[in-house]
């Protein structure tokens, strides 16, 4: 039986009392009280099947685990309607960053949503990117996170599929030991109006935020924006077998926009990533191989658009084994989010930074590390081992470095214009 499997495989402990299986009801009906009604009966000390199919959701959703299994064949396929969803009253406001809005979170301790690489979630997003392509897209504006683990622990997520996210793709909020093992996102224009154009702004393929030993293991994500995006207070965070097509690449950050929030992000280790450029019809961004941003020392405006002035701490980073495929920039680190020139510096400190194993190609620029700390907390022991991309064709590499109080390891001097 697939419940004892589980059981041996030392994943979870579930006491299996309980086990309820749900088909979808087809084309054009609505399955949300039967999945609810399911999760509800045995997602405490139980084990919950869905069938292949697809299941469609009409409304917002929470699933509570307690030492419980989920076996996700099917696809849960949110409503495509905008309008509604934007209602505020029709969201979850779980993330606080930013107001960000959720239509499907998952909560509880000692889980496992197994996928198969087959079930997952479809976002609708075409009819989303359609909408505001002539209209302001703004943070916390309700576009939904397409899948929100908020206050979870000890979880694992398998195998699991996410397509059309309508904004970004899965979130990690106030989280503890949760293992993402197996995760696809693709965000991909349709509509050949938008061709060329990035359409599928902020379809991010994660944000951790306030959450500790998050692990993400063999992802692939297809987005217009960040692959992975490591924000404030997100702690012991390992990321491997990471593949990015298209969009901005992994962000750390961005960081220091709440006053009296300080911002800390310690124990940072990315390994085997890969950044490939897409065909320029289907997405023309790739912008960063791994870029670390936060906010100026000034307050200008209010969160979510606004913001800035927080303090804090990026400490012990490691992005080992990194491969870029026409990149423009392969490692860029700025402080200056948003910012003015008449700003105060930012009082946020990174130091330890190391950036090992890195091959692979740029586009047209031959800067290929820049990094520029605040004045107010130059970095210390920023560290290159084996960085071996090559500037384009006929040009000298430039290796800019603003307020770094040491560097170690690059193939020429990095200096504050990059010239030898």
């Amino acid at each position: 039986m697939l419940l004892k499997a589980y059981i041996a495989s030392g994943l979870v402990a579930v006491a299996a009392a309980k086990v309820c299986s749900v088909k979808p009801l087809g084309a054009g009906k609505d399955d949300t009280d039967r999945v609810l009604a399911a999760i509800d009966a045995c997602g405490t000390n139980g084990f919950t099947s869905f069938a292949p199919g697809t299941f469609n959701i009409t409304r917002k959703m929470t699933w509570t685990l307690n030492n419980a299994i989920v076996d996700l064949r099917g696809t849960l396929s949110f409503l495509p309607d905008v309008t509604y969803w934007l209602n505020a009253s029709n969201t979850y406001r779980v993330v606080d960053i930013q107001s960000q809005a959720s239509w499907f979170v998952v909560t509880g301790k000692n889980f496992v949503i197994d996928a198969h690489g087959t079930g997952g979630i479809d976002g609708n997003g075409q009819t989303w990117w359609d909408y505001f392509a002539t209209r302001t897209r703004l943070d916390g504006d309700g576009r939904p996170i397409a899948f929100t683990l908020f206050e979870a622990q000890d979880a694992i997520v398998r195998n699991f599929k996410i397509f059309a996210q309508p904004f970004w793709c899965n979130t990690a909020a106030k989280s503890a030991r949760v293992v993402y093992d197996g995760m696809t996102c693709n965000a991909t224009n349709t509509n050949p109006t938008y061709a060329g154009q990035n359409i599928v702004p902020n379809t991010d393929g994660i944000n951790t935020y306030r959450s500790d030993r998050i692990t993400m293991l063999n992802w692939d994500i297809t987005c217009g924006d960040d692959c992975l995006a490591i924000k404030g207070n997100s702690t012991n965070i390992i990321a491997k077998g990471i593949t990015c097509r298209g969009g901005n690449g992994i962000a750390i950050g961005s960081l220091g926009q709440y006053v009296g929030q300080p911002d800390i992000v310690e124990n940072v280790t990315m390994q085997n990533l890969r950044m490939l450029r897409l065909p320029t019809q289907v997405q023309p961004n790739m912008k960063n191989g791994v870029y670390l941003k936060t906010w100026t020392g000034s307050v200008t405006g209010t969160p979510p658009t606004g913001g800035g002035g927080g303090g804090g701490r990026v400490h012990n980073l490691v992005a080992r084994n990194v491969s870029l495929d026409r990149v423009d920039f392969p490692v860029h680190l700025y402080q200056t989010n948003s910012g003015h020139s008449a700003d105060a510096p930012s009082q946020l400190a990174f130091s330890d930074l190391r950036f090992e194993d890195w091959t692979g190609s740029v586009t047209t620029s031959n800067k290929l590390v820049d990094i520029e700390c605040s004045p107010a907390v130059p970095c210390p022991g920023v560290r290159f081992d084996n960085f071996a991309v090559p500037p384009p064709s006929g040009q000298a590499p430039r290796f800019i470095c603003v307020n770094v109080v040491d560097e170690v390891g690059l193939p020429a001097p990095c200096n504050a214009t990059g010239l030898p």
